[in-house]
């Protein structure tokens, strides 16, 4: 009876044995393990409403490639931080994604204060991260795609319409941080290369509302054009007081305000307001369609397209080509296959420049409608390649900018 007792158990055993083998053959260790992505935005403070949009767009494309089966057969987690408009917390949270999170690649930051505070954090771990926003150049880093356009795809071209159609004498206005600085430093360069002069110039808080220097100044000086890089819900504070000042016709050319932030901020209230980007959402075509529809139907009446949003989904694209490509989500396998990729993109295709790691871009311009929408006005005939340090000066030109242009 023990004996006939004792085989069954040993039955038993040898038919479980056999089951966990089987399982682990169709099911090896780790195969459905999430692969884990982080995500560095603002989800309040000052840039919250411009950056919300973005993260609904990365968890979109990582939703849609779950849908579709995952990634080499697990699926794609995100992980969001807020960083609340603070550089400073977007470090430490790039250091908890990586370290304590397990993220495999990280997305995110609007301004470059929050790349540039980001950046020694990403080099020190050896990981990647994807910048969505077009920026002010002058930087290269071998773990940073920069999927926004360079200074030769939007600020100096975009200015150069602008001046041609408008006038030579030029006035600026930004936020007081990275971009905006450097930003005027190349503008200025820029306008008198161009036969141009920059007449006056203003950098305000990030968040300030007060626009009443600006306007004084507007008054006095009376340019023909006015460059912006104001950025965040300033932008509402700029385009109300031009309009109660009664300086709608002034053309304002702005290159921080995306697509959704002209509608809810009042950029239509302005009569000759124009914006420089890549990506329009009211680009004609199938593909940029069927991505409004598959936008709205997973991000419902909050969902916003821009430029920004666009290059955030387009960034898991490129990073998702790289991991089917090398059969691997390892960070630095990723990395170092990134500059071979290319996606088809809602405005056309995005291809990384395996030199500088920024996308070939099209620069559209667009003139601000008075219920917010863009309708483009001027498109470049081809893509252009990047360019992160402007070519009509030497590279040791840009590499010399005083330091007051650097972050403070």
């Amino acid at each position: 009876m023990r004996r006939r007792a004792a085989w069954s158990l040993l039955q038993a055993a040898l038919v479980v044995a056999v089951a966990v083998v089987a399982w682990l053959l169709w099911h090896p260790p780790g195969e459905r393990r999430p692969i884990v992505i982080g995500v560095l935005h603002s989800l309040s403070g000052t840039l919250a409403v411009s950056e919300a949009p973005l993260v609904a767009a990365v968890q979109m494309a990582a939703a849609e490639i779950n849908a579709a089966g995952g990634l080499l057969g697990r699926p794609v987690q995100v992980l969001v931080e807020d960083t609340r408009s603070d550089p400073a917390r977007a470090a430490v949270a790039a250091e908890r994604l990586i370290g304590e999170k397990q993220a495999v690649a990280l997305f995110g930051c609007w301004t470059s204060a929050c790349r540039k505070a980001v950046k020694p954090v990403i080099e020190a771990h050896r990981h990647l991260l994807f910048y969505p926003m077009a920026y002010e150049g002058l930087e290269q880093s071998p773990h940073i795609v920069y999927l926004g356009a360079s200074p030769n795809q939007q600020l100096l071209p975009a200015t150069g319409w602008a001046m041609q159609g408008f006038g030579r004498r030029v006035y600026l206005v930004g936020s007081d941080y990275v971009f905006p600085r450097v930003a005027h430093a190349l503008l200025r360069d820029f306008v008198q290369l161009q036969g141009g002069q920059v007449l006056g110039e203003r950098l305000l808080p990030l968040g300030s509302t007060g626009m009443a220097d600006v306007v004084v100044d507007l008054r006095r000086l009376k340019p023909d054009l006015v460059l912006s890089t104001i950025n965040g819900d300033s932008n509402a504070a700029l385009f109300g007081a031009l309009a109660d000042a009664g300086m709608g016709s002034l053309p304002l050319l702005s290159f921080s305000a995306d697509e959704p932030a002209m509608h809810a901020e009042g950029g239509g209230r302005l009569e000759r307001h124009f914006a420089a980007w890549s990506y329009l959402a009211s680009l004609p075509g199938p593909g940029n369609g069927d991505f409004l529809a598959r936008l709205r139907r997973f991000d419902g009446d909050r969902a916003k397209a821009s430029d920004p949003v666009v290059s955030a989904y387009v960034g898991v694209q490129l990073w998702a080509a790289a991991v089917r490509e090398v059969g691997d989500p390892q960070t630095e396998a990723v990395n170092a296959n990134i500059g071979q990729q290319s996606v088809v993109a809602p405005h056309g295709v995005a291809i990384v420049d395996a030199q500088t790691r920024h996308l070939w871009r099209q620069l559209r311009i667009a003139q601000v409608r008075a219920d917010g929408r863009l309708d483009e006005v001027f498109a470049s005939p081809r893509y252009i390649k990047p360019s992160p340090w402007p070519t009509y000066r030497p590279k040791a030109f840009w590499e010399a900018l005083p330091e007051s242009h650097a972050e403070r």
